[in-house]
């Protein structure tokens, strides 16, 4: 299954959409604290409706700790300073795709981190600054989930 990262993740509903995307998609949704908001907020509740019980969600203090969490997967940084577009790439099982705070998205360090396999962004018309993160996430999920031919689907 895929693996969807929140660096750092800053608004609550955004949160609680990649929840419902995870219990959807059957992906695992790893956030990475800090996180900007409370797990008990009704905000990500209300987001992820009645699908927190469907989703595997894990919480990681650190970078550290969630890539220790994933030794072997392959970890594409989303980024609009990227050059490859995330169609690019031949998602396997247990890659992991990570994405930035909002507003901010990854810091440089984060994308500068020997385990970044590598930079991907998703295409925008010029002079748009970036894409809400639950949109993104979506787009990225669907395409490695369509790679694998929605596996896991009756």
């Amino acid at each position: 299954m895929t693996h969807l990262a929140f660096f750092e993740p800053r608004i609550a509903g955004n949160t609680g959409s990649a929840i419902r995307l995870a219990a959807a998609t059957g992906a695992t949704l790893h956030l990475i604290e800090p996180l900007g908001f409370d797990l008990s907020e009704p905000k990500l509740r209300r987001a992820g409706l009645d699908y927190h019980d469907l989703a595997h969600v894990v919480v990681h203090p650190g970078l550290g700790a969630f890539l220790a969490a994933a030794p072997q997967s392959r970890v594409f940084a989303f980024t609009t300073h990227a050059t490859s577009r995330h169609t690019d790439v031949e998602y396997l099982e247990d890659d992991v795709l990570l994405f930035g705070p909002e507003p901010t998205g990854l810091p440089p360090e984060v994308l500068a981190h020997p385990r970044i396999t590598g930079q991907v962004r998703i295409p925008m018309l010029a002079g748009r600054r970036s894409l809400n993160l639950a949109n993104a996430a979506s787009i990225a999920t669907y395409e490695a989930w369509r790679q694998r031919d929605f596996d896991g689907v009756r």
